[in-house]
């Protein structure tokens, strides 16, 4: 019998329904998709999802997330194990791309796609190593506190120095998601730094880490490692950061992933040396 052709495939835009089988897929290969992101993902473009089908059967997934006009990310580029290498993920990959149009597009790329990336004008800004351990059994410091309604707007004022573009609408609902912890630090009024914990297919991640100093880094890290004490947790830590490595390394954590983050043109400068963990490898 002959294989599905690459014409073969329908590529449509997926809607949360079709969620469950992405994540199934991230899952089998070992990223740890955290169990309630679909509802934040979709919340800021929710025309940024891509399913491919033969025969009505779900055999490929993007996502290329618009942030506004001028920044889209790439992620959740999959095909299913016993359909690979049949230009079934290329078809879908040139379907999905135009959405996001003349913007800048970036994307945390595995080690076997790397070098496909740069053949599609991706160019290498930095590493990021996921680091894994046990997390500590730490006291919350005092001046950490949990994300209220009240904090949202100046968490996003904050998280909008740390990005390469703003994104409101899908912090709305991280800050708030089922799963979801999210802490900050502040002086006086002003955000210091804001983390966020949640729950993953294998366990707990960290995400994202977003802080002033090491000092802060520190004491929001110990907040959300407390919420997972004795559990294995993951962050993923770019690693030019290197007082975000040296965090990590200092709790024990070893890595275990790794990926580049990779943009196709500049991006808005933003506080690079405020990210010690990223938020999600998924969109950025």
């Amino acid at each position: 019998m002959a294989s599905p052709a690459p014409e073969d495939l329908v590529v449509t835009r997926a809607g949360l329904d079709d969620w469950s089988v992405i994540r199934g897929w991230a899952a089998g290969e070992g990223w740890n998709p955290g169990l309630a992101d679909g509802p934040a993902f979709f919340a800021e473009d929710p025309d940024g999802f891509f399913i491919g089908r033969i025969g009505g059967e779900p055999v490929s997934a993007i996502s290329v997330v618009n942030y506004g006009t001028d920044y889209a990310f790439l992620g959740h580029y999959l095909v299913r194990p016993d359909l690979r290498g049949r230009g079934h993920g290329l078809t879908t990959w040139k379907t999905a791309l135009a959405h996001a149009g003349n913007r800048t597009i970036g994307l945390d790329g595995v080690v076997a796609q790397q070098d496909n990336y740069r053949r599609s004008g991706f160019e290498l800004a930095h590493r990021t190593v996921r680091f894994s351990g046990t997390a500590p059994a730490s006291e919350v410091p005092a001046d950490v506190q949990v994300v209220r309604s009240e904090d949202i707007e100046d968490i996003t004022a904050y998280d909008g120095t740390c990005t390469p573009a703003d994104r409101p609408r899908f912090l709305a609902q991280w800050l708030t998601g089922p799963g979801h912890h999210a802490v900050v630090r502040r002086t006086g009024e002003r955000v210091t730094g804001y983390g966020v914990i949640r729950a993953g297919h294998d366990c707990p991640r960290i995400g994202p880490l977003f802080a002033d100093t090491a000092e802060d880094a520190r004491a929001l890290f110990a907040a959300l490692t407390a919420e997972a004490a004795g559990r294995e947790v993951a962050i993923d830590v770019p690693e030019p950061n290197a007082a975000g490595v040296a965090l990590a390394e200092e709790a024990g954590f070893t890595p275990s992933f790794e990926t580049a983050r990779m943009y196709t043109s500049p991006v808005r400068p933003y506080a690079e040396e405020r990210v010690f963990g990223v938020t999600t490898l998924e969109l950025g």
